[in-house]
């Protein structure tokens, strides 16, 4: 039965002899009988081989879907040709993730708020979606055709040290909105998506639209 975890055996407070759980109601009966056991140990017995039977709940939380496959785009690490493609398939601009495998925090919006199935449909609708390896030396051309590593394209082009970092770029390979760090959750990482989407960013900071929003919501994270 799934869910439930079943010891072989079940030590009793009588001469530490074990009672195999697996034996019939009568078998157990007879094995009580012959063995000397306080009433309160019988009742611990009868209540752990209750619950035994209930299966273990599985958690509410839905643990969603990879993100490597359903929120990032597969990329060659040519930006020029992302934005392209971008273009055609009729895209706002580009969302990149500046990380590392040793970065706890990027771990966690993989795990948390990438996996989530709206925040994949809905970055995925607005943006082509890269993740930039601080770190590493795979090769990466830039906005302008210079090939370099990827942690050189991260610090000598972004300054990115702490991570995660996450850039918006609209189609012309411009910056138009940076957030160091990972978001609170789910939430707030929609609405930054929102903020650069409908271009709000072009008239406040984020900081004002996450406020009013908030307000508006008559309510926070």
């Amino acid at each position: 039965m799934a869910g439930v975890a079943c010891p072989s055996f079940l030590y009793l407070n009588t001469h530490r002899k074990a009672i195999p759980l697996h034996l019939s109601s009568f078998q157990l009966i007879f094995e009580m009988k012959h063995r000397t056991i306080t009433a309160v140990t019988a009742v611990q017995l009868l209540i752990f081989w209750g619950l035994a039977l209930v299966p273990t709940p599985l958690s509410a939380a839905s643990p969603g879907r990879d993100p490597s496959i359903y929120f990032f785009n597969m990329s060659f690490g040519n930006l020029q040709e992302e934005l392209a493609t971008a273009r055609q398939d009729g895209k706002l601009g580009l969302f990149i993730m500046f990380g590392n495998d040793d970065c706890p925090w990027c771990k966690k919006m993989k795990s948390k708020v990438f996996s989530q199935p709206k925040v994949q449909k809905y970055y995925r609708k607005y943006f082509r979606i890269l993740e930039v390896d601080t770190e590493g030396d795979t090769p990466i051309t830039d906005f302008s055709g210079h090939e370099m590593s990827a942690k050189n394209f991260a610090f000598k082009e972004f300054r990115v040290r702490a991570t995660p970092v996450f850039i918006f770029f609209d189609l012309h390979g411009k910056p138009v909105m940076r957030y160091t760090g990972a978001t609170r959750g789910v939430k707030d990482f929609m609405l930054l998506g929102k903020f650069v989407a409908e271009g709000h960013y072009k008239n406040q900071t984020f900081i004002a639209y996450k406020r009013k929003q908030l307000a508006a919501e008559g309510g926070s994270e």
